[in-house]
């Protein structure tokens, strides 16, 4: 048999659609061969989609607090008791015009106490200006509002649902907060008024900030509108991070000839690195589950196809002593190989993007927001992730059906015919 190309694929479409062999051994063990394929893409997609929705809403909850890239004065520590900076440098304006920079926008920090009738605790005021974007906190607001920082000096704020839990607080009351500048002995105190809560489940995050209007803080530590805590600097595209931090750093470098003006850049990556670290830590996780369940499914597959062989070894046989050579019989098996893989993998794509949707709109899996950040395993879908993760399988599962290929060219033809 040494016609066109295309009687291989024929061959091996009649054998992946022959239900007379439904009895046979090799039957049930492709059967259980494909259940592991589907099992094991069902596994990948699900274990891909949820790190990537832990890196994403991880990620999107920390920058909301901090921005992407933080500019402070040489002489802050990572406290939030910071040294004041100009809020009008040179290199403002070359910063904004940045390709990848979406805002630079002023900050100040000012650490303090809430102090109740019956409770105490120590929180950190952060003060924004006008041209803050408010839509994170929108997004995770429980009740009332966002406060209105349009007029002189508002004094509404915002608090978390751990503050207001811990000191019994609700929107519209009115919150006393204690700060301490430098040698004083008497605490300077300040009345806020709580125009909302919000709850975002970072508790090193929740534990501790109330934001609101910035003049209040410049108020508070006794500095004019002219000096501030820092920048916080927002990006279009968080991949381009490090290219974006250096070239940040260049900028403000070149303008450090006032050394109030002289400011570190900090990404939030650097600032907060044990979070991160905790997410880098889930795609090794990851890598290590798709490892195992490739090879699972490879080798399943190989047991599959081996005995597939030997149950066809007469045919085997026949082909080699019609003419059909090692190679032109090893793609038989290698495109009947391929239309079974595909088969499982097609099922194990229906389960595995099926519980993914399910969970991400009903959010059946719940988690304890204490030590994941969330009250639920969140997921992201990406077609282009499916799309890798499946050419990725197949590449690896068929270049490991080329193993049973060597048991047929290494028996002889007249040994095949005797075998049966």
């Amino acid at each position: 048999m040494t016609g066109g190309s295309g009687h291989e694929a024929f061959i091996a479409r009649r054998l992946f659609r022959d239900k007379e062999s439904s009895h046979h051994l090799s039957r049930k063990i492709i059967l259980i061969a494909l259940a592991g394929i589907a099992l094991g893409i069902m596994v990948m997609i699900m274990a891909v989609a949820v790190v990537t929705g832990f890196k994403k809403e991880v990620s999107e909850k920390v920058t909301g607090f901090g921005s992407d890239i933080i500019l402070m004065s040489y002489d802050s520590n990572l406290s939030f008791e910071t040294a004041p900076v100009n809020a009008f440098p040179e290199f403002l304006p070359d910063l904004g015009k940045m390709d990848n920079v979406a805002s630079v926008l002023p900050f100040a920090t000012k650490p303090g106490v809430i102090k109740t009738r019956d409770n105490h605790l120590g929180v950190v005021m952060k003060g924004v200006d006008r041209g803050y974007n408010w839509s994170f906190f929108q997004k995770h607001m429980l009740n009332g509002k966002i406060p209105d920082i349009s007029a002189d000096r508002s004094t509404e704020v915002i608090i978390s649902e751990n503050i207001r839990s811990r000191l019994s607080l609700q929107t519209g009351d009115p919150l006393f907060i204690y700060f301490v500048n430098g040698k004083e002995m008497i605490p300077r105190i300040r009345q806020f008024r709580i125009s909302g809560i919000y709850r975002t489940n970072l508790q090193e995050f929740d534990d501790l900030f109330v934001l609101g209007d910035i003049r209040q803080v410049q108020q508070i530590n006794g500095w004019d509108s002219t000096r501030v805590s820092g920048f916080e600097i927002s990006l279009h595209d968080l991949k381009d991070m490090e290219n974006t931090l250096n070239k940040v750093t260049g900028r403000v470098i070149s303008y450090g000839k006032d050394p109030e003006s002289t400011m570190r850049t900090l990404s939030i990556k650097q600032k907060y690195p044990q979070i991160f670290d905790w997410l880098s830590v889930l795609d090794m996780n990851v890598w290590i589950i798709l490892t195992l369940m490739v090879l699972v499914a490879g080798f399943n597959m190989i047991s599959a196809l081996l005995v597939l062989v030997l149950e066809r070894v007469s045919m085997i046989g026949t082909l080699k002593a019609m003419g059909s050579t090692d190679k032109s019989i090893r793609k038989i098996f290698f495109y009947l190989s391929a239309f079974l893989i595909s088969r499982g993998m097609i099922w194990g794509n229906l389960l595995g993007i099926g519980l993914v949707l399910i969970q991400k709109y009903f959010r059946l899996l719940s988690l304890d927001a204490a030590s994941y950040y969330m009250d639920y395993v969140p997921v992201n879908v990406s077609l282009l992730q499916i799309i890798l993760l499946n050419a990725g399988a197949l590449a690896i599962t068929m270049a490991m059906m080329l193993i049973p290929g060597i048991f047929i060219s290494r028996i002889a033809p007249d040994k095949l015919l005797r075998f049966d």
